[in-house]
């Protein structure tokens, strides 16, 4: 999950790439992407795990629908993380839940190495790695009712109010996810940016489908950790919001 800045954490982790790269002049992107592009470096133990993990781990792209079963060798729910950074919480959340399959979107060749690194360091089954655009995967990849759960962790908030719609998570894509959720599947969002909150916490309560699981912003569910880079903004004083919405 580049150039993406969150106010807690310098590099990514467990948050959300959120656009394409906007050329000077132009107001905002004509389509919001799950990404933006940005630098980095393949470690060497990154590198490795691209090369002897990679094959079984990570799928290939098709605009066609996605059969679970046959990609994971096993029927189970279906959870989708948009972006996840440098894989920590997904590793963690697929070692504490693995009753459930994780396909996980992320266009960043590092943090595809650091996850795939982990899945061998924790003989982890249950999760796949799509390395496209998370919106291309969900407009031709999942069919409606195909989801058990959304999993959208800090994604990039776009401080600058200008920036705005350049947020991934707004109305269409709201709609598009819930579509794709069976009766009860949820989607779990959570940002350390407030004003970022307010609006997701306002997107998703105005989709018609979803039900908000608490008052307003959720506890943090058992499963979610907290990362490195999250206990240091708390420290600093950062909030961390979570919010838990279900499909009707």
């Amino acid at each position: 999950m580049t150039t993406s800045i969150n106010p807690i954490a310098p590099e990514k982790t467990g948050e959300t790439i959120t656009t394409d790269v906007v050329p000077p002049g132009v107001a905002h992107p004509k389509a919001i992407r799950s990404y933006v592009l940005r630098a980095g470096r393949v470690t060497t133990g990154q590198a490795k795990a691209l090369e002897t993990l990679g094959p079984r781990f990570v799928l290939g792209y098709s605009a066609s629908p996605f059969d679970a079963a046959a990609a994971f060798g096993r029927a189970a729910p279906l959870i989708l993380e948009i972006g996840f950074g440098m894989g920590d919480a997904t590793a963690h959340i697929a070692a504490v839940r693995p009753e459930d399959n994780f396909l996980c979107c992320e266009v960043h060749e590092p943090g595809v190495g650091a996850l795939l690194k982990r899945v061998g360091e924790q003989n982890l089954e249950n999760i796949r790695i799509l390395q496209h655009d998370a919106v291309e995967v969900i407009d031709n990849m999942l069919p409606e009712g195909s989801l058990d759960g959304v999993h959208i962790f800090f994604p990039d908030p776009w401080h600058k109010k200008r920036h705005n719609k350049r947020r991934l998570i707004q109305a269409p894509l709201v709609a598009k996810l819930a579509a794709r959720l069976k009766p009860g599947g949820y989607i779990h969002c959570a940002t350390d940016w407030e004003p970022y909150a307010e609006q997701i916490l306002e997107v998703l309560g105005n989709e018609p489908s979803l039900v908000n699981t608490a008052e307003s912003y959720a506890p943090q569910p058992a499963y979610r950790p907290l990362t490195k880079f999250e206990n240091r903004g708390l420290k600093l004083g950062h909030g961390v919001w979570d919010l838990v919405f279900k499909r009707r």
